[in-house]
């Protein structure tokens, strides 16, 4: 698979110019295997610095305000917290055990943390650095969202095979959807009408209404087919939704795809060849581009949006497992 990768890469590089952002980001992948955290430049598309994570950095997000990169160092038992000009650790947060994967409250203020080991959700005060609330929730936590109005926060459990919703206001689980099995990640439309749940093991993206009048309900499944990769391969893990509520990107991992998904009809439009065991996904701030990484190839790939086609392949650190980009 890696040889049209490359060549993706080199007759696409000359024409990614035609689509830049007005001004660069800074792109930040967590190497798991590395140890280490990878910063690229999102105008000259080039690896421009690399610096310790922590030991097994995989969930990874930028403040609101650009100015401090959170890391999960997982073996570490904590939330590494480094500037985002500087590279330096500046202070670190307690996460709990394990932690995987975060989300943000719009505010800045709070992280919501995925405890894999302890069946936790960590609610960590990122001003005062304290822990606020640690909620019990299904076998195996991964995946976080948090609702556009900030009331619900969604965390997935992967042997419960469960997306369960937490009030923000008193932490209390109102809801529980069943989806199949080993939920991974948790997206919802900007407009707070769809909540997508990515099922590795179950090859599937179920397809949640929030909104419902008895309370959030499953609607529908969405499944993926791919001519010549074998269908337990297709393995839906990080997903993104454009701020326009049109497309969803999912990362199928092994199948070395990403399915782009028409929101409105929930249709199936197409696939993009990318890197080796595609895993997370994240969008500039314009989103005129949305960078994978790539765990098997030590790489990631820039997507350009419009034209949902891959322009260019970086190479990364060992094992690249998450990404954040640094606001406008």
């Amino acid at each position: 698979m890696q040889r049209p990768i490359q060549f993706i890469a080199s007759i696409c590089v000359a024409t990614l110019g035609f689509a830049a952002p007005a001004a660069a980001n800074k792109v930040f992948v967590s190497n798991e295997r590395g140890n280490t955290i990878t910063v690229i430049d999102s105008d000259s598309w080039e690896a421009i610095a690399e610096f310790p994570g922590g030991n097994r950095p995989r969930g990874i997000g930028v403040s609101p305000d650009g100015k401090y990169l959170y890391v999960c160092a997982s073996d570490d038992d904590t939330i590494r917290v480094f500037d985002t000009e500087t590279y330096e650790e500046v202070w670190t947060l307690p996460s709990g055990p394990d932690p995987e994967l975060f989300t943000i409250h719009p505010t800045g203020e709070l992280l919501y943390i995925a405890n894999e080991d302890d069946n936790l959700v960590t609610v960590v005060d990122t001003q005062s650095r304290t822990v606020v609330a640690e909620i019990p929730v299904g076998v195996e936590p991964e995946g976080m969202a948090i609702s556009p109005d900030a009331a619900f926060v969604i965390n997935t459990s992967e042997t419960t095979n469960m997306a369960h919703f937490i009030d923000t206001s008193d932490y209390q689980i109102k809801h529980n959807i069943l989806v199949d099995q080993r939920p991974r990640y948790a997206v919802y439309t900007d407009d707070g009408t769809k909540l997508f749940v990515s099922s590795e093991i179950g090859g599937t993206v179920s397809v949640i209404d929030p909104l419902a009048a008895n309370g959030p309900e499953l609607t529908t499944k969405i499944g993926f087919e791919v001519a010549g990769v074998q269908p337990e391969w297709l393995q839906p893990v990080g997903m993104k939704v454009t701020a326009d509520n049109k497309w969803l990107f999912v990362a199928l991992g092994p199948a070395n795809r990403v399915a782009v998904i028409d929101v409105e009809s929930l249709d199936v439009v197409d696939y993009i060849l990318v890197g080796q065991r595609v895993w997370q996904m994240e969008f500039t701030p314009g989103q005129e581009f949305l960078i994978t990484t790539n765990g098997n190839s030590n790489d990631v790939t820039v997507i350009d949006v419009a034209r949902q086609k891959a322009v260019k392949s970086i190479q990364v650190g060992q094992q690249p497992w998450g990404v954040a980009v640094t606001p406008e």
